[in-house]
């Protein structure tokens, strides 16, 4: 089974914490020469400096605000001009939750520009390298709403299934070119996200946080969270060779906590 990845190029977002980083890490170790991208300077140089580098790995970074679809355009934009990206993975932090009978407009419209509309610009601008390299992974880090959707996460819910949708129609349109277009749906996993998940809903409830800990983890098979790396591990088998012939899929990684086939 082929999972070196070396000498090729992942640009992964949103890698500086939790799932993002773990993925930059995992896929380090199969030699890839990644490409760390968020907003914060100071937090991408320590995530670099964390990644393996036994195989004559290259690291870089790029500063992009994800809130600024423009400024992500732009910054993706210039980097292809000069780079082939090999490897995409997708990942933004989710939409506050809250039901959605309390949802504005404007909180449906930046959801859909932080996940969506982003997704979409800097995989059409990348899609060219990959074409003409013969090799393309796109990977989305999405939830496991595009299979069930999840109380008090409307807005998330809503944004989620739009990602699944356009990634399903993506995939079918680039598999000719070698291009895989897949999600990956993590369960509930021990990350930032996660805690203020269980705070949000420990204040509106009146609830202590261990209780809602606790009827979370109730819900889970496996009566854990799952940790970054298990996800990470899933996003980066699906970057390797090994996993040429996966493609379109939206793939749970939750402990069996979701309800369908």
């Amino acid at each position: 089974m082929e999972l070196s990845l070396k000498k090729k190029l992942a640009l992964i977002c949103g890698s500086t914490q939790g799932i993002g980083f773990s993925i930059a890490k995992e896929l380090a170790l199969l030699g890839t020469d990644c490409v760390l991208v968020a907003r914060n300077e100071d937090s991408l140089q320590k995530a670099l400096a964390q990644l393996d580098v036994s195989q004559g790995q290259t690291h870089r970074h790029l500063i992009a605000d994800f809130s600024n679809t423009e400024n992500v355009k732009t910054v993706i934009a210039e980097f292809a001009k000069t780079n082939t990206v090999h490897i995409l993975i997708n990942n933004t932090g989710g939409p506050p939750s809250g039901k959605i009978t309390e949802a504005k407009d404007t909180d449906f419209l930046s959801a859909l520009n932080l996940h969506l509309i982003n997704n979409h610009n800097i995989t059409t601008l990348l899609l060219e390298g990959m074409k003409v390299s013969g090799y393309g992974r796109v990977i989305n880090i999405v939830s496991t709403s595009v299979k069930v959707p999840l109380p008090n996460l409307g807005v998330s819910n809503t944004t989620r299934a739009a990602v699944a949708g356009w990634a399903k129609t993506m995939a079918n349109e680039v598999a000719k070119f070698g291009i895989t277009v897949n999600n990956v749906l993590p369960g509930a996993t021990a990350t930032l996200r996660l805690s203020s998940i269980i705070e949000n809903k420990s204040q509106k409830t009146q609830t202590d946080p261990k209780e809602v800990e606790a009827d979370m983890l109730h819900e889970i098979p496996m009566a854990r969270f799952g940790q970054p790396e298990e996800i990470a591990a899933m996003a980066a088998f699906l970057a390797t060779p090994a996993a040429g012939y996966i493609t379109g899929q939206s793939i749970c990684v939750d402990g069996g906590r979701t309800g369908s086939i």
